[in-house]
């Protein structure tokens, strides 16, 4: 009933507010917007100060959709589109979606569908229509936002429904229960890396904030989060918010659809790419150690067709007494700050994910400044005060040495790297050197998912630095396109990669934890001309840390067989590629944000480093400050 008051309001308002002209037809709740469709759309698009009205007076986001009876059919459609968008603007592909209205098109250049100030938009919303999704065609063929942009078209009828059933959830009218408070739950990642999770209550909400897997985990026992405590209860989960979309904090997502949940995820929507992406090289790789999977991979399908993308900045109600804003973390592509406005002005908490506070090849430093702030939980990878990474530009130097003096010798040099970030930024740092002659040039072998996590990189620019996108749109240079990457097909080629010539590897897993890179290693590890290159984590229990350490000999599983391989292969690691922030950094980020949090809570980080940096926190900032264990719960409010 409290659903049906709400809706009804809202429509009382939208009634007192909307111009007849605009023929609206109905009025509905999807997901976390209030949706009007109208058979003369054109009134509203034109006069945007009536929508703003609107919006400002229910505190609701407010799409305008065409009624079904006002759309042009597809194939008038699709001539009248070709016919208003420049050619140039390399149009691949036209398709319809009649349950939201939407005329999706795909185009190399999209910038040109779009036009100065969405002036092509609005003629070819005018000539058809339909309103037109403007996505960019990959510049490296990706099959994972290929199949992704498959599933939510065809899965179109049921997501309809599920954004229905999300919109009366959110939109219910809040309970009067009291006094109001608000506390976090440790479920996973505080003093320790992996399986970060965090669950958030208020009086009336139920938020799970990230929920990974510890990838270097020897047992189920520490790999995945506390779900089980008793005030966990998936039926009452009003969202789950992604930050980014490495495993250890969202490998374990598709796990609750497995269990029945049935309410959305919000995130950026390069993080929905990549985690799908991520989440089937996850299962594959338990399938390959003969592991059990933790959940079946039809869920990880299921779970695409509950995300709700999110840009930066764009403020959302995730529940009735909750909006998320999603800031850029500075981390990976399309790693966010989490910004949660609870009540009505009662109370700012944020959690920064993984951060990096500083500018990178790839992406801006991590934002920080919010409208209000009163908790901040931040991470401590490098919070120990022994953690100081060189710069960005002295690490490159050093890379690029080792590399030429490998290449030189005759011998392979082979990076483990995560496949999303990492490895791109070494593509972009490369692609300056060679193209500046500044490197031995060489071809440079992209194996495991590094390819495909670079199509999607490709697919969304505009979440890139802004000197790498003016190198995209401007000077028509895209780094990632260079001839000296290679994409590594299968077996047959890795064998050839391995017996050729002088060259660079780069290959996942980035901690040596399973993945095409075990081949490498096996092959290259023994030969004293090559070179092991680390330039990122390398969690405890991981074979990367081990090799790290110093270890001579690795014992490893062939064919059912041990097998001893010899390390005479030189072994460096490199700091200051890393995508998180060292202590210096974490503590300028602090003193650089607006407004400042009167607490800070320690998390993701070994234990020393959590309890180091929260300590550090309080003695300079004058702020309260902890570093909780798993499954402490804190009271915030």
């Amino acid at each position: 009933m409290a659903v049906e008051e709400s809706l009804n309001e809202i429509k009382k308002v939208i009634k007192d507010t909307v111009p007849p002209a605009s023929l609206m037809t109905k009025v509905d709740f999807e997901g976390p917007e209030i949706v009007l469709y109208s058979k003369n759309p054109s009134v509203l698009a034109e006069n945007g100060e009536i929508v703003k009205e609107l919006a400002r007076v229910i505190r609701k986001r407010i799409v305008i959709r065409p009624d079904p009876s006002v759309l042009e059919e597809p194939e008038k459609a699709i001539e009248k589109i070709k016919s208003i968008v420049p050619e140039d603007a390399g149009i691949t592909n036209i398709e319809f979606d009649p349950n939201f209205g939407e005329a999706l098109i795909e185009a190399v250049k999209p910038g040109l569908v779009i036009g100065k100030g969405g002036v092509t938009l609005n003629e070819i919303k005018m000539a058809v229509g339909w309103t037109p999704s403007v996505r960019r065609t990959p510049p490296i063929p990706s099959k994972i936002v290929k199949s992704i942009r498959h599933l939510l078209l065809k899965s179109s009828d049921e997501r309809k429904e599920i954004l229905r059933s999300m919109g009366k959830r959110i939109h219910r009218t809040p309970l009067d229960r009291g006094v109001q408070w608000i506390r976090l739950g440790a479920l996973g990642g505080f003093r320790e890396v992996g399986r970060t999770s965090i669950f958030l209550q208020t009086q009336e909400s139920r938020v799970l904030i990230d929920c990974g897997v510890n990838v270097a985990a020897s047992d189920n026992g520490s790999a995945f989060p506390f779900l089980s405590v008793p005030e966990f209860n998936l039926q009452e989960l009003d969202a789950v918010i992604v930050t980014h979309a490495h495993l250890d904090h969202c490998g374990f997502v598709p796990y609750l659809y497995y269990m029945g949940y049935k309410g959305p995820v919000y995130c950026t929507p390069p993080t929905r790419d990549l985690m799908f992406l991520l989440h089937w090289d996850y299962l594959d790789v338990v399938e390959r150690e003969g592991k059990d999977l933790p959940y079946p991979r039809k869920f990880i399908k299921e779970m695409v067709k509950y995300v709700i993308p999110l840009e930066y900045g764009e403020v959302t109600d995730i529940s009735p007494d909750i909006k998320l804003t999603l800031h850029n973390a500075g981390h990976i592509l399309g790693s966010s700050i989490a910004h949660f406005h609870i009540g009505d002005g009662l109370y700012n908490l944020a959690y920064t994910g993984d951060l990096k506070f500083e500018r990178s090849r790839l992406l801006e430093p991590a934002n920080p400044r919010f409208p209000r702030l009163e908790t901040l939980i931040v991470e401590s990878t490098y919070g120990s005060k022994k953690d100081t990474q060189p710069s960005r530009k002295s690490a490159e130097k050093e890379l690029m040495k080792v590399i030429d003096e490998t290449l030189k010798r005759g011998g392979k040099v082979l990076v483990p790297a995560f496949s999303v970030g990492r490895a791109q930024e070494l593509m972009v740092a490369l692609e300056d050197y060679m193209s500046k002659g500044a490197v031995t040039e060489a071809p440079v072998y992209l194996d495991g998912m590094i390819w495909e996590a670079t199509g999607i990189h490709t697919t969304y620019p505009e979440y890139l630095n802004k000197e790498l996108r003016n190198q995209i749109f401007h000077r028509g240079k895209n780094p990632f396109l260079a001839e000296y990457f290679k994409k590594v097909n299968g077996p047959a080629m890795r064998k050839e990669v391995i017996d050729g010539d002088p060259s660079i590897v780069i290959s996942t897993s980035g901690m040596l934890a399973g993945g095409p890179v075990i081949e490498y290693f096996k092959s290259l590890a023994e030969d004293e001309k090559n070179s092991l290159i680390f330039v990122g984590y390398q969690a405890e229990g991981s074979m990367g840390r081990r090799i790290q350490k110093g270890w001579k000999e690795i014992r490893m599983n062939e064919d059912g067989k041990t097998k001893v391989v010899n390390i005479n292969m030189d072994v460096h690691t490199i700091e200051g590629f890393s995508g998180h922030s060292d202590r210096g950094q974490l503590i300028s980020y602090i003193r650089r944000i607006n407004p400042k949090p009167e607490r800070i809570i320690t998390c993701h980080g070994e234990e020393s480093k959590c309890t180091e940096l929260a300590s550090a926190f309080h003695r300079i900032f004058k702020a309260e400050s902890r570093a909780p264990r798993n499954l402490d719960v804190i009271r915030v409010k």
